[in-house]
């Protein structure tokens, strides 16, 4: 390695100007060894190794050499950085090897010993573990009989980066990622929060020490793709390379996740660069990755993102929060304006309207959506209509996880009810259609926040129609309805029984979906007199159910069987409440007559002979499924006799005898 004439330097490369200065540091530390080897005279005093560097760089402006930055970020002295230049001079220039055979035989090789009796102003801290060289893990220690004599390695990250290669190290690799920092498009409001973000840590880099604090950067949210863009402007904005962690790769062995802080830290020293902890699909009930991760959040001196569903507490280290809401409604449609001009596409403000209204999309999500739209389904497919069916799915994959989805069949022709719960019906439907031009347009939202959810108590016996009415509705507006198994959302345990049911109106908010709490008195039963813990969180989870149902923007729909079970002062905040009555003779002679579809074949049928079974809608279909087996298997259209059979069996089930004033002339 040859060093670069005087005459050269002015407007040279930064990666000329660093080899330059390494070959100049390996050829001092050879310069040593040989005056050692050859027992000369001491050498004349000369300046620092740092000063010495400095010297050699003629522009002011320029960029430091590896060298330099790693003196200055590690704090190294010269008799350090002797050693660790004798280190990479090893692997870089024969010679040393010889030099350092030729001075101890039986150690052949770079050691403290070597380095205590050559270099100048040797100090024996540098051998501590708390030293920079081994604290940082700079050079390694290899296997020997005492410490002065082992045989010191430069670590293969610092080799590459002393000659100018910028690579992770590879015991990092596959538990951090690389994220490209290019951001294509951030809406108003999340733009306002990465601007802020960038001057939060601009300002700490401001403070006139070497190694500032950071404060973590904490962003709270379900909508990861605005998180990730938010996260990638910030990257790009202060240009450092951004890595995430994410929180399942993480090490449970102490030993192993100490050096992963460790590695993670010397890599923002070495290279600047921020950190990105994901947690956003940590398992909850993981209680030991939760603790290391509040551990790394806090241990990790370097700039850290952390992206959560909860918030984390603050300790000693300053904690930044900032929750990503979805965008306005105004911001959804210019995106949605934006993204249907990118493939060519014109809808008017009433169907970009109609899309805001019942879906609360993000940016990634009303982008893939465009995406999805086929050209050529456009003729045979409105494009209105191929967005609103794409909608609907972007939020299946979240909810599929928490709750049943129901696949609706039933419309208003399958519901015999009086004519007043009929229209109870239609009045839910065209609140549910109209709530954006009266909360928005017409000023109501800015009344109050409280008592805009749209809720609906249904009651009455089982097999009345209640979750036929709910599909109905379903089906008038074209949303997903979804069933939530309240056995998988009550706990025992304080506090779940709040988080399961936020993830699941969490979840509900992106699609606009219609959540059926199917016997709701089981958990939003009367609120009982606090005697214990118990009493306290039961009835907290009913006030948190509460102020979840007035400020969600879909509908939600609780059923039950005993109304009178319900709470009355739960009872008083909920909009709508119909009551399903059980159907007379006439109600039933219909329910009979429509339970049987146009083209399925029938042949002798009284529906008013029918309608003296005294049951509900759910027995009435339930025995009209099970006839039409029975006749199919005989090869035979459904008759009287096929209904009868099917009506004992029905009976059987619930426990009730079949008298022959109910059946008489059937047959």
């Amino acid at each position: 390695m040859v060093m670069a004439p005087l005459q050269d330097l002015v407007g040279e490369s930064w990666a000329d100007r660093n080899a330059r200065d390494l070959t100049a540091a390996i050829d001092r530390v050879k310069t040593a060894l040989s005056q050692h080897l050859e027992k000369l005279e001491e050498p004349t005093a000369q300046p620092s190794h740092t000063a010495l560097l400095k010297s050699t760089i003629l522009d002011p402006n320029a960029t430091s050499s590896a060298i330099m930055t790693l003196c200055d970020r590690f704090s190294l002295s010269s008799f350090e950085l002797d050693i660790l230049m004798v280190c990479a001079g090893i692997e870089l220039d024969s010679d040393l090897s010889k030099l350092c055979g030729a001075i101890d035989q039986q150690h052949p090789y770079p050691t403290f010993s070597l380095a205590l009796a050559v270099f100048a102003e040797p100090i024996w801290s540098a051998l501590t573990p708390q030293a920079p060289l081994r604290r940082w893990q700079l050079v390694d220690v290899g296997p020997g009989s005492a410490l002065t004599t082992s045989h010191l390695r430069i670590d293969e990250r610092i080799l590459h980066y002393l000659t100018g290669i910028e690579e992770l190290d590879q015991r990092l690799v596959g538990f951090v990622e690389p994220i490209e920092t290019e951001v294509r498009f951030l809406v108003e409001t999340h733009q306002r929060i990465a601007d802020r973000s960038v001057d939060l840590w601009v300002q700490a880099a401001e403070q006139d020490i070497a190694l500032p604090q950071f404060p973590v950067l904490q962003l709270l949210g379900d909508d990861s793709s605005t998180k990730r863009s938010i996260i990638q402007f910030i990257g790009q904005a202060l240009g450092q390379d951004l890595y995430r962690i994410p929180a399942e790769r993480i090490h449970t062995d102490s030993t192993q996740f100490n050096l992963f802080l460790l590695l993670c830290e010397r890599e923002y020293r070495l290279s600047n660069r921020i950190f990105w902890i994901d947690c956003d699909f940590l398992d909850s009930a993981d209680g030991i990755r939760s603790q290391l991760i509040a551990r790394l959040v806090e241990q990790l001196q370097c700039p850290v993102i952390l992206t959560h569903p909860d918030r984390q507490r603050q300790r000693s280290r300053p904690i930044i929060t900032m929750e990503i809401a979805s965008p306005t409604p105004a911001e959804q449609r210019l995106v949605w304006q934006t993204s249907l001009d990118s493939i060519q596409t014109h809808l008017d403000r009433e169907q970009i309207d109609s899309l805001v209204d019942h879906f609360n999309l993000s940016t990634g999500a009303i982008q893939s959506a465009t995406f999805q739209v086929r050209s050529k389904d456009r003729d045979q497919i409105p494009m209105t209509e191929q967005l609103w069916n794409i909608c609907r799915q972007q939020a299946r994959p979240r909810l599929d996880e928490l709750a049943q989805r129901i696949d609706a069949y039933g419309d208003w022709n399958d519901l015999v009810l009086p004519e007043k719960e009929h229209q109870v019906l239609r009045d839910i439907t065209a609140h549910v259609k109209q709530r954006s031009k009266v909360y928005e347009n017409w000023g109501f939202a800015g009344k109050s926040l409280r008592g805009l959810g749209i809720s609906a108590l249904f009651s009455g016996a089982s097999g009345t129609g209640k979750t036929t009415a709910a599909e109905a509705i379903a089906q008038v507006l074209k949303l997903d309805i979804y069933r939530i198994d309240l056995s998988a959302v009550v706990s025992k345990y304080i506090g779940e029984t709040e988080k399961n049911l936020r993830r699941i109106f969490d979840a509900a908010e992106g699609g606009g979906v219609i959540l059926l709490f199917d016997e709701a008195d089981s958990l939003f039963g009367k609120r009982s007199e606090v005697k214990d813990s118990h009493d306290r969180n039961a009835n907290l989870e009913v006030s948190y159910l509460l102020q979840r149902m007035e400020t969600y923007r879909g509908l939600a729909i609780l059923t039950t069987n005993l109304k009178g079970s319900i709470d009355q002062a739960f009872m008083r905040r909920i909009r709508f409440i119909v009551q399903f009555p059980f159907p007379d003779a006439v109600q039933r002679a219909e329910i009979w007559r429509r339970s049987f579809p146009t083209q399925a074949p029938t042949e002798g049928l009284d529906f008013n002979k029918l309608a003296k079974l005294s049951i509900a809608g759910g027995n009435i279909r339930n025995i009209v499924l099970n006839a039409a087996f029975i006749a199919a298997d005989d090869g035979e259209a459904v008759q009287m006799k096929h209904l009868l059979r099917s009506a004992k069996s029905e009976y059987v089930k619930l426990e009730r005898p079949l008298t022959d004033t109910e059946v008489k002339g059937w047959i």
